[in-house]
Formats: C-alpha cells, sequence, structure tokens
C-alpha cells in the first residue's frame, strides 16, 4: 500500500483526496520509485479541472514531475539499481503514469541520474520548465546571440527556464509580466528588460528596446489579445511559439501583420520533444550540462508538505509564485 493523490470528480483544489491503494511492483522496461518531492505544474490544474488536452477515466492519478530513490528495477532495465537518485522526465499522460504519490513507477527511458549537487526539490522542479524551453528556444526558434526574445509569463518556472536558456546561448531576453510587482526580481534574476503588460504600451516599449524589425522570436504562454501587439513589434520571418492558453479571452488572428511580416505563428507541446529520443537526448545533454554548471538552476517559490496538497493547487492557481511550486515527501 502507498499514499497517492487522486481526484473522483473535475473541480478546484478541494476535490483531491489522499488516498492508500496497492502499488504493483515495476513491469518490463519499468523503473519503481519512492518519491521524495514533486514539482507543480498548471496542466495538473487543468487536468483536475476537466479542460486538459486529456480527459482520463475516474478516478485519476495526475503529476508530471518526481524526484526520489530508485525502489526496484524490472525486466530488461540497465544501469539502474535500488538506491540510485533519479527524477523523472514528465510523460506523455501523467493519467498513466502519475507522479502524485509516495510510490511512482516510470518507463526507464524517463527516468534520469540527476546532479548530485541538486536538491530533492530542485530535481523535481527542473525537467518540464527545462524541457519545455529548450524544444522552443533552441529546438524550433535555434536562438543565437544576435536575437532578441520575448518571454510572456516570464515569472512562471517555464519563463524563469527560458531566461537562463536565452542567456546561456548570449541572447537578450526581455521578459513580460502582467504587473510591475514581479518586475526587480526578474531583473535581478536575468532579464535584461522587463515590460508590465496592465502598466505599459507593450508594442511601444518592444520597439524602443529593441527596434521595430529586431524581435524575431516570442516564447507565448498567454494569447488572447496580447497577440496583437506583440505580432506588431516582431521582425519580418519572426517566429510565434505558442505553448499555452492563460488568457481567458479570444485569441485574435492578426491576418495583416502575419502577412506583412511573413510571421510563423507555431504551436508547441513539450511532447515534440519528450517523445522523439533523438530530441530528447540532445535536450538531456543540454540541460544536465547545464545544471552541472550551476547556469540552470531551478527557482524554488515554496514549497509544501504532501498533505497540504490541496494548499499547494489553490497557491499554483493564485499566479502569486516566481518560480516553481515543489511538494515533498
Amino acid at each position: 500500500m502507498a499514499r497517492v493523490v487522486r481526484f473522483h470528480e473535475h473541480g478546484g483544489p478541494e476535490v483531491l483526496r489522499i488516498e492508500n491503494i496497492d502499488i504493483p511492483g515495476p513491469g518490463r522496461g519499468e523503473i519503481q520509485i519512492r518519491v521524495k518531492a514533486l514539482g507543480l505544474n498548471r496542466a495538473e490544474a487543468l487536468l483536475r479541472l476537466g479542460t486538459y488536452i486529456q480527459t482520463p477515466p475516474l478516478p485519476s492519478g495526475l503529476g508530471l514531475e518526481a524526484a526520489g530513490i530508485v525502489e526496484a528495477v524490472g525486466e530488461g532495465v540497465d544501469g539502474f539499481a535500488p538506491g540510485d537518485a533519479v527524477s523523472v522526465v514528465p510523460p506523455i499522460s501523467m493519467a498513466r503514469w502519475p507522479a502524485y504519490g509516495e510510490i511512482a513507477t516510470y518507463p526507464a527511458e524517463l527516468v534520469v541520474k540527476h546532479p548530485p549537487s541538486l536538491s530533492w526539490e530542485e530535481a523535481a522542479a527542473g525537467w518540464m520548465q527545462y524541457l519545455t524551453a529548450y524544444g522552443a528556444l533552441i529546438d524550433i526558434a535555434k536562438l543565437s546571440r544576435e536575437d532578441f526574445v520575448v518571454i510572456t509569463a516570464a515569472s512562471s518556472s517555464v519563463g524563469l527556464a527560458a531566461i537562463q536558456i536565452a542567456n546561456i546561448v548570449g541572447a537578450t531576453p526581455i521578459a513580460v509580466t502582467r504587473t510591475s510587482a514581479k518586475k526587480q526580481a526578474l531583473l535581478e534574476f536575468g532579464a535584461a528588460h522587463v515590460i508590465s503588460s496592465a502598466d505599459e504600451d507593450l508594442e511601444a516599449r518592444l520597439k524602443d528596446i529593441a527596434g521595430p524589425e529586431d524581435i524575431r522570436v516570442v516564447f507565448d504562454a498567454v494569447g488572447g489579445p496580447i497577440f496583437a501587439p506583440l505580432t506588431a513589434a516582431m521582425a519580418r520571418g519572426g517566429i510565434l511559439i505558442e505553448y499555452g492558453g492563460l488568457s481567458p479571452e479570444p485569441t485574435p488572428f492578426p491576418l495583416f501583420t502575419v502577412l506583412a511580416k511573413m510571421l510563423t505563428l507555431r504551436g508547441y507541446l513539450v511532447h515534440e520533444i519528450t517523445g522523439d529520443p533523438v530530441k530528447l537526448e540532445a535536450a538531456k545533454a543540454f540541460i544536465l550540462d547545464g545544471m552541472i554548471s550551476g547556469s540552470l538552476k531551478p527557482v524554488i517559490a515554496k514549497t509544501f508538505s504532501f498533505d497540504q496538497i490541496v494548499e499547494a493547487h489553490r497557491f499554483l492557481e493564485s499566479n502569486k509564485q516566481f518560480g516553481k511550486i515543489v511538494v515533498t515527501i
């Protein structure tokens, strides 16, 4: 028996329950982990609400990121042994491979021996944000030293990861945040410029910072009306990579701007990286190098205990965090 978090109906954080269930041993090609820490993601809140891209049968587990100690190794798995410290690359289906529990089981190819310099909290907080930002900025956009990159929802874990990756390659990160409350923290973290979208004219500020034709890459988690000023400030031939949909308002298609500037508007899921073995290995090498050197270091916004999972989800939905929310077991 092990404690796991499940929900039997869709709804707010209060539908999450901690339950004791039987956990079978690992199957062939699988590794079972005794979990020490979990990283929380907005996708988990969406799954709980019933608005995620996947709608599993109920009751359902959830969770995409974990770190812990190898408990058992299934047949056909090489290179891992009980007692190894590991963390997990987010699976395509969190309902099939849920992380929220004392024991979690994963395909061996998604399990990584992380650098020993990382704490359990940092190890659980790293893979989703860095894989997401890497896939967009390095694999798709080919971000380089000459580039300005606009990063919306900049104080989120993925936004902060994007700032770090932009700085690694020498690009100029322009952070966009809703209010000025987190402006100084973003500057201290490494953003070259910070724009408060609620207090400033976004298009005018972007053109003032980078010029009217210098923003080649936009990495957006918001959508909605922000599309108009973002695309208006982009360079000819630029690419806007959309990986979220935080705005509750409709997202207009800026037809004439897209035509005049020959822009690419690109939908993106991290599954493009995690589902491709070659791309995943390249991403893992990039991220592990960054973690070892310290140029990629997860920011922990707040840590909760496993028994506080409901409170952790409430904080996740508050938008008050700067970085990653972590739950320890």
